[in-house]
């Protein structure tokens, strides 16, 4: 199985399974659409291919082309088979949790309007996570967690920052408790920055390995989706402080991290503006919601949002040529090595490796089924866990979901997002289609980034 595609003037070939990644002549390139999968070398190029491209090429490059082509199907760089799906089929994961997503807060100081958390109430009442509760889940994690050594506790909301003295009642419990079962505890928090200030910074800044700093970009899109209780914008007052944080993590160890909508859907400019602000890691995702909402996108913005990909792609790599160089998390990719096989057949590990525990300590699959009681799957104060639940999303993996089968993007998105598969289309294996076509033009203009830069 292969993917072939242009940009940046390159003719790019992907070997699905192998990960390989050509970048060939217009010969070879057209040449391919004429050879079937599994290939089978001949001796020589088939006559009706050599008649098809005869009046595009001489017979020599013809010639040549398809000796190229059998030699990276020997060395198993093109047409590989998968050997993928029989591991799937036999796969008997044993999982163990590994990281919990904490929602220290039920309550925000913001009224975002694409929030898919009910601006921080996740279906039920406000409130906040008590440090008995955090400390129960962090007992949880400890005690579910089997041999694994590292764990990931994410400080999520509403906004964390209402709670943070609780935050760090529970960052030092944690420390504490993993020097004596062995554990090492890494934190990230996320905040839209109101409330951030020094004696907070300084304390993400010694204890939290990650930090999320929520900003949608210019100030008029940043102020008209994410405005405060009473309406007020929050660009100028935030602004300072996450350019101040940036710079303490040394640019490092962080993300601005927006949601575009169908008012911003230039959002290149927003990235661009980010970067040109002196922030060197980005991420500013599509908004996910209702077709009925003035602000969802749709299948009708595909093409704009596409060139839009396509733009920031271009700026990005004269930005690496002339050394002003920043991060997008889309286009961040490894085509060396990249995740392992695990990774790429199940993706985050939501429901099973990944837990939500909301404020009053029951667990969900991840902070997106919050409060969907369907998806209740126990409480840290007794330490139950649905297993039922578990394994349905233990057993989702590629495989499982048919379309994800022919698409050249499946070991790069593992299948896309649980929540958005099961909120659009009612089943986990059963993904969001609309994100798909987005993830697949971001990973083309991932790998051709790549691409670029390894042809200088």
């Amino acid at each position: 199985m292969i993917h072939k595609y242009k940009m940046f003037g390159m003719n790019i070939v992907l070997d699905i399974y192998s990960g390989a990644v050509h970048v060939v002549d217009d010969c070879l390139y057209d040449m391919l659409d004429y050879l079937l999968e599994p290939f089978t070398a001949e001796p020589v190029c088939p006559q009706f291919i050599a008649d098809e491209l005869s009046e595009r090429y001489p017979a020599g490059e013809i010639s040549e082309s398809y000796g190229e082509i059998c030699e990276l199907v020997r060395n198993g760089q093109l047409f590989t088979e998968d050997c993928y799906e029989d591991f799937a089929k036999n796969w008997n994961k044993q999982s163990v949790v590994k990281a919990l997503c904490l929602h220290i807060a039920h309550d925000c100081n913001l009224r975002c309007k694409y929030c898919f958390a009910g601006t921080g109430e996740y279906h039920g009442a406000r409130g906040m996570m008590s440090a008995e509760t955090g400390k129960k889940a962090i007992d949880f994690v400890i005690a579910n967690s089997g041999s694994r050594k590292n764990i990931e506790i994410d400080y999520f909301g509403g906004e964390p920052l209402m709670n943070f003295n609780v935050v760090k009642e529970i960052t030092e419990y944690a420390k504490a408790e993993g020097a004596k079962h062995g554990k090492n505890f890494r934190f990230t928090v996320t905040t839209n920055g109101l409330l951030l200030d020094e004696d907070k910074k300084k304390y993400i800044n010694e204890n939290m390995s990650n930090v999320v700093l929520s900003i949608d970009g210019r100030r008029e899109v940043n102020d008209r989706m994410r405005p405060r209780v009473d309406g007020s914008g929050t660009y100028d007052s935030i602004l300072p402080k996450f350019i101040d944080m940036a710079e303490s993590r040394n640019q490092d160890n962080y993300y601005v991290r927006g949601t575009f909508t169908a008012y911003n859907k230039d959002f290149a400019d927003d990235v661009i503006h980010l970067a040109d602000l002196g922030f060197k890691q980005t991420s500013v995702e599509p908004v996910v919601a209702p077709e009925d909402e003035d602000y969802a996108l749709t299948e009708a913005d595909l093409p704009e949002i596409f060139a839009q990909y396509e733009k920031l792609a271009d700026e990005y790599l004269k930005r690496w040529k002339n050394g002003s160089r920043f991060n997008f998390f889309h286009f961040m990719i490894d085509l060396d090595q990249g995740p392992c096989a695990i990774k790429r057949l199940s993706g985050c590990g939501a429901g099973h490796e990944y837990l939500a525990v909301a404020a009053d300590g029951d667990l969900y699959p991840c902070h997106q089924f919050v409060g969907n009681k369907d998806f209740l799957m126990g409480n840290v104060y007794d330490g139950s866990i649905d297993r039922d639940i578990c394994k349905y999303f233990e057993n989702s993996n590629i495989y499982t979901k048919d379309k994800c089968r022919s698409c050249f993007a499946k070991f790069y998105c593992s299948g896309g997002c649980s929540a958005n598969a099961f909120n659009f289309n009612g089943d986990i294996n059963k993904p969001y289609e609309l994100a798909c076509e987005m993830e697949k033009k971001r990973v083309e203009c991932a790998i051709a980034i790549e691409a670029a830069k390894k042809l200088g």
